[in-house]
């Protein structure tokens, strides 16, 4: 029987310790650059407020409120930017008081700390009202907050925070050809029509026979004649 001798191996890693060339250097800096000024904020966050700041004043008159209310917006220029700093919501209506300083005083704070505050927009129009909604001008609003949200955007177009686009498409009031016209009219009257789709839920009988007249919420229903201006 003949033994083999074993023999043991050595296996060093070797590593190359050179730097790293100049040009790739350069790549990963531009890299981390580009990130840095893809997450740089629109405004600088901070509770900064100018002695004087710069405002506009805007009446809504809403159906789901009982009197109108002034929406004051403040601004002011830092640093070659215009950004929003503070809102107001007042009213006749005493009742809802409480409810408006909370509104306004969550909104200022969102203006002022946040560095991107635009989200507020979707936040508010995605609010709906349990009663229903209402059309206005001919736009549907879920609820009072989602017409608060188009006075914030428009107060944005006039003071230069967004730009306002010139061109609207034309599923949003643009320029529609006279084809489609027929076809959604056609669409439509083959719908079955629904008399009860065009009420809203009375607050005292729970039934969808609350309709607008002359300004105010009335109930239909005989039984019920619920009206929102005897009260």
């Amino acid at each position: 029987m003949i033994k083999i001798p074993t023999t043991k191996t050595k296996i060093e890693i070797v590593t190359d310790n050179k730097p790293e060339p100049k040009q790739n250097q350069d790549k990963v800096k531009n890299k981390s650059e580009k990130k840095q000024n893809k997450a740089k904020p629109i405004f600088e966050s901070g509770n900064y407020r100018p002695d004087v700041v710069s405002a506009k004043v805007y009446k809504l008159k809403s159906a789901f409120v009982k009197n109108s209310v002034f929406i004051t917006l403040g601004y002011f220029k830092h640093n070659d930017v215009i950004r929003p700093i503070e809102i107001f919501i007042n009213s006749k209506d005493l009742t809802r008081a409480p409810e408006y300083v909370v509104l306004t005083r969550l909104i200022s704070a969102i203006f002022r700390r946040s560095p991107n505050p635009f989200f507020i927009l979707e936040e508010l129009r995605g609010i709906f009202d349990p009663n229903g909604g209402s059309f206005k001008a001919g736009k549907y609003y879920h609820s009072f907050y989602a017409e608060i949200a188009d006075v914030i955007e428009q107060f944005f177009f006039e003071v230069g925070i967004l730009d306002q686009p010139h061109l609207m498409p034309a599923s949003d009031n643009g320029v529609v050809s006279e084809s489609v016209i027929k076809n959604v009219t056609d669409e439509i009257e083959k719908q079955p029509f629904d008399v009860n789709s065009l009420f809203k839920i009375c607050p005292e009988c729970s039934s969808r026979t609350l309709k607008i007249e002359n300004g105010c919420d009335i109930c239909v229903d005989p039984d019920c004649g619920y009206s929102k201006c005897d009260k």
